[in-house]
């Protein structure tokens, strides 16, 4: 080992010792080595989980100081691609950048034109959940049709698309799986394969979710393989979400399922074509396909006539699309390729953080009601739930804890809320419930009464809005920390009179 590599070796057990001492609250919430949680500490709703060997990667990535995406950004790149069985994934800095490219790329004039999205065609999304599931579509100027939410699963009532769809104008559907819970991917799909059209699914809550069906309904959808590391008998289909559309998202933001700090990524599930017009999108609107550093992939770098500029004109200066620079940089990638080995860790610490507060809370019933996977009508306390007749199931790797005060408690959302706070137990509500309440969208209206379409009166996600709020179920949280959150949320509703705390600054 040279000289050069000793140091590096040095400086990088260093950073190890450094993290182990400076960082121990943020380990894995079972990792012996955790910083105990003490009565009184805060209880973050969600938040970045790491060791000192997502520290070090980071540490050593810097000390090669390449900076922009690179080796590590290609090789997150395939790991997640091969995680979740598509044809490819990009790298973006967010997941809310990674829902504008992904609706972008479905404008592309290298689409056929009875595929293509123009301005004033519509897309089909929800009315609950977070703004920029739906903005992208505004800003690609596309009208988005708003169709309501159900408050049990927190996803879109499919029964409501037919209702939308406009012949000649509905080119797509885009909406989020709520909170680590599927939507309805078989009556989806079948809507979308009956109209020809593209379906998006924003799965930034979603990562390590899976939903399965019988193999006959899956085989007349287009689909007969599982995803990689997915077995539901060889009468059914089972995939992980983001994988059953056209095209998929994902969010790396601390709270979500692995972090890059702000990150995200566009799979792309089998369409080559979509690939390369996404990550033109990406890298600034640019024809060349050439990773960063790389010249003359396709070997013609001087050769191409495209557009009406002169022949030969470089590739790497040849601009497809009125795109952006929306990379994240190698340093973060490598910090996803430690959090990816832990992912199949943080899922099921997802759903066992989930089932602690399930069973912690049943005896509240009858004052608060809780979320239930799609497709499911009862749970039961091992942990089971039982199920519909359409025969389709849904895993869940939950991204948080829904809770929906009832309307008949003699309390309100608002108030549970405070008492939470001040007992410093994390909790949000379900981001931007019904998003046409929100002045954004209110001043869209009036600014240009055309700008969305509604389907229904939305009472659904106004109950969202009203009545639910959702706590943390991240990897991070300790057996003391749930078990904390469920005796604040118990004695606030055992109170006779629900004294309630002064509501606090922001």
């Amino acid at each position: 080992m040279s000289d050069l590599q000793s140091l590096k070796q040095e400086i990088l057990r260093l950073t190890r010792e450094y993290s182990k001492q400076v960082h121990a609250s943020f380990r894995p919430g079972d990792d012996p080595d955790r910083k105990p949680w003490q009565q009184g500490d805060p209880i973050p709703y969600a938040g970045r989980v790491f060791t000192e060997e997502e520290v070090a990667a980071a540490v050593g990535t810097t000390l090669d100081f390449w900076l922009t995406l690179g080796t590590e950004g290609m090789a997150m790149e395939k790991e997640l691609a091969a995680f979740l069985g598509v044809r490819h994934s990009l790298l973006v800095n967010s997941g809310s950048s990674a829902n504008l490219i992904a609706i972008s790329a479905l404008t592309s004039y290298k689409l056929p034109a009875s595929k293509r999205i123009f301005p004033g065609d519509e897309v089909i999304t929800v009315a609950a959940g977070f703004p920029t599931t739906v903005s992208p579509i505004i800003q690609v100027g596309a009208v988005p049709v708003f169709i309501d939410a159900n408050p049990i699963t927190g996803n879109a009532c499919c029964d409501q698309l037919e209702a939308a769809y406009a012949p000649g104008k509905t080119k797509a559907v885009m909406m989020a799986h709520a909170l680590g819970n599927p939507f309805d991917v078989a009556a989806t799909l079948a809507f979308c394969r009956k109209y020809d059209l593209w379906l998006v699914e924003d799965n930034c809550d979603a990562l390590g979710c899976s939903y399965s069906m019988p193999r006959d309904l899956a085989e007349s959808l287009g689909f007969s393989d599982n995803s990689p590391g997915l077995d539901d008998g060889p009468d059914r289909v089972i995939r992980w979400t983001g994988t059953w559309g056209d095209i998929s998202t994902q969010s790396f933001y601390p709270p979500h399922h692995l972090t890059m700090g702000e990150g995200g990524a566009v799979n792309i599930v089998n369409d080559q074509k979509l690939r390369v017009v996404a990550e033109s999108f990406r890298d600034w609107g640019r024809d060349c396909w050439c990773p960063s550093g790389v010249d003359n992939t396709c070997n013609k770098r001087f050769d191409w006539q495209l557009g009406d500029l002169p022949k030969g004109y470089d590739h790497k200066y040849t601009y497809s699309h009125l795109g952006f620079n929306l990379k994240p940089l190698d340093t973060q990638a490598a910090i996803g390729r430690v959090q990816m080995k832990r992912l199949p860790n943080f899922i099921e610490a997802r759903k066992h953080n989930w089932q602690t507060l399930r069973e912690g809370l049943h005896s509240l019933s009858d004052v608060l009601d809780f979320a239930l996977p799609t497709h499911a009508t009862e749970w039961h306390e091992d942990g089971s739930f039982s199920w519909d007749s359409s025969g389709c199931r849904t895993t869940c790797s939950w991204f948080g804890f829904k809770i929906a005060v009832r309307p008949t408690a003699p309390f309100s959302r608002t108030d549970l809320a405070r008492e939470l706070d001040q007992h410093h137990v994390g909790n949000r509500m379900l981001f931007g419930g019904n998003l046409l309440r929100q002045p954004a969208f209110v001043q869209l209206k009036k600014d240009n009464p055309q700008a969305y379409r509604v389907v229904s009166d939305l009472q659904g996600a106004d109950d969202i809005m009203n009545e639910i709020l959702f706590l943390g179920t991240y990897p991070g949280l300790t057996a003391a920390m749930l078990k904390a959150k469920i005796s604040v949320i118990r004695g606030f509703c055992a109170s006779p009179n629900h004294e309630l705390a002064a509501p606090q600054a922001c």
